[in-house]
């Protein structure tokens, strides 16, 4: 091993020290002045988040509403009992405004129904029970013994109704589409209005579409909600038996590490290889089906995801994808195949370390918690940021009108001068807005709101890799395991990490939430830009998104090692993360060999759980179980419940496996220290066990240190 001056210009190497034994005890605060910034930063986040909460109103998300503004079946009003919203004139949304201020320019009421059959105004008032039934789709308070001219000409009653159904709160036209693409309403492919006039289906699906620019995504979202109301305890079931894949494959690691590693490379490969035959399979037995052959870029983007999946090209590009990942993964396995031996050696070893601090199995649950709370606060403050707008009111006309488009108050509209120059001029409900000091700078909140969240995510995340690393460095400096690793290493490792860490953990956190944050901004940019011509800005915005990408994973992988750092030697962050740059880069070799292989490996074994449950989950919700056919739920999309349970079980399985990475990491980094600080001697011995000695011997001349 070289030693001082061979390192040149990657830092001196750690000298031997007799009375170092570990994590430092006698230690005092880091980074004082960045645990000053992030409090007062949390406690502005909080003063945010109650002037959100005081401002904002979520039942702006929840409720439609009408163009008074008021809010359609909200508990404890007059509009209770009538949940559903309705236009007097569907056609009109087929206006190119309602894309410029998302309101279609027609009157909307709350009803308690919608129209089930086709009616006019005209028909409607010479019958008594007709006039009853258009009563209900009128402004309060009319009068259906005046003329229909009178009547439509104050704008109180719709002119026609047609049959409608419920549809995100909304009462659309009853479309529907036949055979050969026909659109019909109420089985009619043209219907009269009361002037005459032979209105096409098709002009009412156009409008309804418009009608609901807005809402089209929330449709979807609706289905997928119900989705989840019939599947959460599946869901939940999945993610249980997630969860016990994951800890059965985690005491078995430590058990059986070799073996295991082994078992769980041969059986990716194999779950992948199924995923290959399923999808020929699936793509095999489509072959001459009507439609099968149609192209992805030919079906363009549908809300009935389960359409995809009965075209050929659909499977072709599964198959093609999986085949990918399977090479990829079998050629690593060849090249890496001497590395992955001294890899499980220190898998092993850390099997032995959480044998020995078990309780660290634990703390992801802790982690989860506060991810949990950080998240939910910073969804539930966007909420009602997003919502503490003031309702604004415009002129809406159909004829040529100086005032249109022009801010209106409904109380003083009628006694104003804009009803005399434009009589058929209305005061509705446009948007949610305001200009007041608050709504001037409510984006600013939404950006601070945006960058905290960020900011805390990155914290909770480095006090768990802190607090773990702490706790396996007191079994990797323990000289005789068990008997020298002190008592409750993890609790005392948090201890720790709170009680004079806080400014060193905030001060990573900060360098990559700025990160983050402007890798936002660069992709809000690239959307904004998607329809410029400019290519030069394009490629430039490309290549800014590619850097702070790297700049990104790069910062993530210094963080991890300087908390390493941090949690053994006590040392603010910019020290912390210097020397543990240098020693990566003495031992650059090492680092690449070793730490990545270990880390493939650990991500091999999360594929395979994610494999299990995902096929299990699969095969459940389309009913291919024979045995669960009858109990499957009927779903709108069965992909929702599966993705939800393969996303969720690569979550639990990386809160476990984190475990064993930040384990690994902490090891190797102790144990390239251990290389620099001892020589084997009696007077220098090893903390190092014999068994990742002698691997280590073995392979020496492929591990050499950078001289």
């Amino acid at each position: 091993m070289g030693k001082g001056s061979h390192y040149g210009k990657q830092g001196e190497a750690r000298k031997f020290d007799p009375t170092f034994k570990g994590p430092i005890y006698n230690r005092g605060c880091t980074d004082i002045i960045c645990c000053i910034l992030f409090i007062l930063a949390l406690l502005g986040y909080f003063a945010v988040g109650i002037l959100a909460w005081s401002q904002g109103d979520p039942r702006k998300v929840i409720y439609p509403t009408d163009s008074k503004g008021q809010f359609c079946g909200q508990v404890g009003t007059v509009l209770e009992k009538k949940p559903l919203l309705f236009y007097f004139n569907i056609l009109k949304c087929a206006s190119p405004l309602v894309l410029l201020e998302f309101q279609c320019p027609t009157t909307q009421i709350c009803v308690e129904r919608c129209p089930d059959k086709f009616m006019t105004l005209v028909k409607a008032l010479k019958k008594k029970d007709d006039k009853e039934y258009y009563k209900q789709f009128c402004k309060e308070g009319v009068d259906m013994n005046k003329k229909a001219p009178e009547i439509l000409k104050d704008g109180l009653c719709p002119s026609i109704l047609t049959p409608s159904k419920n549809f995100t709160r909304r009462c659309l036209p009853a479309l529907e589409t036949l055979k050969g693409g026909i659109v019909v309403v109420g089985n009619q492919t043209t219907y009269m209005d009361d002037q005459g006039e032979n209105i096409n289906a098709t002009d009412l699906l156009e409008a309804s579409k418009k009608s609901n620019v807005v809402v089209e995504a929330r449709a979807v979202a609706m289905r997928i909600f119900e989705d989840y109301t019939q599947s959460w305890h599946w869901i939940l079931l999945g993610l249980v038996i997630a969860m016990l894949v994951s800890l059965i494959f985690i005491l078995l690691l430590r058990c059986l590490a070799g073996i295991m590693i082994w078992v769980m490379i041969i059986m990716v490969i194999i779950v992948i290889g199924y995923g290959v035959f399923h999808c020929y399979m699936q793509y095999a037995s489509l072959k001459g089906e009507a439609g099968s052959d149609v192209t992805i870029k030919d079906l363009g983007l549908q809300t009935d995801f389960s359409v995809y999946l009965q075209i050929r090209q659909t499977w072709l590009a599964f198959i093609i994808i999986l085949c990918i990942v399977e090479v990829v993964i079998i050629l690593l396995l060849i090249f890496l195949r001497k590395r992955i031996l001294i890899a499980i050696a220190l898998i092993k070893e850390a099997s032995k370390a959480i044998g020995h601090v078990m309780s660290s199995l634990f703390y992801p649950l802790l982690t989860f918690a506060l991810l949990t709370l950080v998240i939910a606060y910073w969804a539930i403050t966007a909420v009602f940021l997003s919502t503490s707008n003031e309702p604004i009111y415009k002129v809406f006309n159909t004829t040529e009108c100086s005032y249109s488009r022009d801010t209106c108050k409904p109380e003083t509209f009628n006694s104003s001068n804009i009803t005399t120059e434009c009589p058929d001029a209305e005061c509705l409900f446009a948007f949610y807005g305001g200009e007041t000091v608050y709504h001037k700078y409510l984006i600013l909140f939404q950006f601070y709101n945006l960058f905290l969240f960020f900011w805390c995510v990155n914290f909770v995340t480095a006090l768990g890799q802190v607090t773990l690393a702490g706790a396996f460095a007191s079994y990797y400096w323990a000289f005789k395991k068990p008997e020298d690793i002190p008592a409750f290493p993890v609790f005392n490792s948090l201890g720790r990490a709170l009680r004079y860490h806080t400014g060193s953990l905030a001060f990573g956190s900060l360098i990559l939430a700025i990160v983050q944050v402007i890798r936002v901004i660069l992709e809000y940019m690239d959307q904004k830009l998607k329809g410029a011509q400019n290519r030069f800005a394009k490629f430039l915005l490309s290549c800014l998104k590619c850097c702070f990408w790297c700049l990104e994973k790069f910062i993530k992988f210094l963080n991890r090692n300087a908390y390493i750092m941090v949690a053994i030697y006590g040392k603010n962050f910019c020290t912390s993360a210097k020397d543990a740059f240098f020693l990566l880069m003495r031992n650059i070799v090492r680092v690449v060999v070793l730490d990545k292989v270990t880390d493939f490996l650990l991500f091999l074994g999360k594929l395979l759980i994610v494999g299990i449950v995902g096929i299990c989950s699969f095969f459940f919700f389309t009913g291919k179980f024979k045995v669960a056919e009858n109990v499957a739920p009927s779903l709108n999309y069965y992909w929702v419940p599966i993705l939800t349970v393969v996303f969720g079980s690569y979550l639990i399985a990386h809160g476990f496996f984190s475990v064993y990475a930040m384990c690994v990491d902490t090891l190797f980094l102790c144990f390239l220290e251990d290389l620099e600080r001892n020589d084997g001697t009696v007077d220098r011995p090893y903390f190092m066990p014999e068994s990742l000695l002698s691997i280590l011997k073995k392979s020496n001349h492929g591990l050499k240190t950078v001289d």
